[in-house]
């Protein structure tokens, strides 16, 4: 029997000789993957995708000659069907650069400590060969020539739904490819905007602390980290911490609404999981909620979507073309959950237009 031959062609680059051998293995333990080249800095990453142009390129941040922030650049303006995956430390400094290179155009990262790489080469490679399909398959499934037609006629319908039934807050589930989307959407809230909006991103806890921070230097409202629980306050932004679930839920003997850093389930796929957001505000707020799905790979979302869907809640998923990896989106437009499909800056604008009880015309 004939051997499969490889579908995916990668490129390698780290000034690490040990994390070059362990993520190249990890690659090659996947049949459908080719490791073509590796290189040992941003200098070489440019060259090598330019004489390969492979589907996939990890690529460290900290190197020498040329770092990879730079190169991520350089790659994307010279070879834009490229998917570059950064390889981050788990470190502040670490989430603050991959953030960066996330707005400059990497589609994702994966979070390495070299202390514990050995210990977890499971769980990595897992995580690794996960985000490397869903990456390339969706660069390779295309996007619509045109933007759907629902998008437009959906963007009145949206306002004229929340207007008759005004939400109590605003949910945003989010992962690959999330971040940059997200900055836009916070950053086009006014000062004054009404509601708190409770968001969920596929990210650790030092790379959430990182958004967070970056995010309350340009917004016009307060981003907090939800890291403990805490009350819920209009006008505020609440990013869950990596690693735990972001809930909500009735504060005994009042009608305050408290959030929740809950640490169960523990075996969760995602932490935190956009699921466990959306069931527990179906639970609390009924139909008085916007949930709104953002690009990201898999279905978290699907679940809580259904419940909210159930309750008669309206939800907004990203548009097709505009996401990295439409996954979490896909899922919940398939399954007949949404009242609109939109792009970024169609969200952000509805975002915007948000007044005291209404939405504005």
């Amino acid at each position: 029997m004939l051997e499969p031959k490889p579908t995916i062609n990668a490129l390698v680059v780290d000034d690490s000789a040990f994390m070059r051998n362990a993520i190249r293995s990890m690659l090659e333990s996947d049949e459908s993957i080719r490791v073509m080249a590796t290189g040992r800095n941003g200098m070489d990453a440019i060259k090598l995708t330019q004489q390969f142009q492979p589907d996939i390129l990890t690529l460290d941040i900290e190197m020498p000659e040329m770092d990879g922030l730079t190169a991520c650049r350089q790659i994307k303006r010279l070879c834009p069907d490229t998917r570059i995956l950064m390889v981050s430390s788990l470190t502040t400094e670490g989430s603050h650069v991959t953030l960066q290179a996330l707005r400059y155009g990497a589609d994702d990262f994966i979070a390495k400590d070299q202390s514990q790489i050995s210990l977890d080469i499971k769980h990595i490679r897992d995580d690794l060969l996960a985000k490397v399909h869903a990456l390339v398959e969706s660069k390779r499934s295309g996007r619509p020539i045109s933007k759907p037609a629902i998008a437009h006629d959906h963007h009145v319908d949206v306002k004229q739904l929340l207007n008759k039934k005004p939400p109590r807050a605003i949910l945003i589930g989010s992962s690959t490819g999330g971040p940059p989307v997200l900055e836009k959407l916070i950053t086009a809230l006014p000062e004054r905007f009404p509601y708190p909006v409770l968001i969920a991103q596929h990210m650790p806890a030092t790379f959430t602390a990182s958004l967070v921070e970056r995010m309350n230097d340009m917004a016009n409202v307060p981003v907090v980290h939800v890291d403990r629980h805490m009350p819920m306050e209009n006008g505020k932004v609440y990013l869950a911490q990596g690693g735990k679930h972001l809930r909500v839920r009735k504060a005994i003997g009042t009608s305050a609404i408290q959030l929740e850093a809950a640490t169960e389930p523990a075996d969760a796929l995602y932490k935190p999981c956009v699921d466990e957001l959306f069931s527990s505000a179906a639970k609390v707020f009924g139909a008085n909620v916007l949930s709104i799905v953002l690009t990201g790979m898999g279905c978290d979302g699907l679940e809580g979507g259904r419940l909210l869907h159930e309750v008669g809640a309206p939800i907004i998923a990203q548009d097709h073309e505009s996401c990295v990896v439409y996954g979490m989106p896909k899922a919940v437009t398939q399954a007949g959950l949404i009242v609109a499909s939109m792009n970024p800056d169609q969200i952000a604008q509805l975002l915007s237009q948000a007044q005291s009880r209404t939405w504005a015309a």
